[in-house]
């Protein structure tokens, strides 16, 4: 099955929300919908990006749980970009 990863950046935090929670509060929702493969915080430039690395039968469904995880973080931060990647060989490639 396809790895895909759903890059956020993270702005503001919500008020009442620690940092550290919003890594969890993302991955879990993804894992709902599909099986996470893993799950990392980066400081890129700057910014805070939410990564999390998960299974998808088809870039389509991979679209769909990378909403979700958008809305879910949208709960608790600031999401400021979302990014969906496919690994192609020994790349991550863009998903459209």
């Amino acid at each position: 099955m396809p790895s895909f990863r759903v890059i956020l950046g993270i702005g503001a935090l919500r008020p009442g929300v620690h940092p550290p929670t919003v890594l969890p509060v993302v991955a879990e929702a993804v894992a709902e919908v599909a099986t996470v493969e893993a799950s990392s915080v980066e400081l890129v430039a700057g910014e805070p990006r939410v990564v999390i690395r998960f299974t998808a039968d088809e870039p389509a469904q991979a679209v769909r749980i990378a909403e979700e995880a958008d809305a879910t973080a949208g709960a608790v931060a600031q999401v400021l970009s979302r990014r969906v990647t496919k690994r192609v060989g020994g790349r991550w490639v863009g998903v459209t």
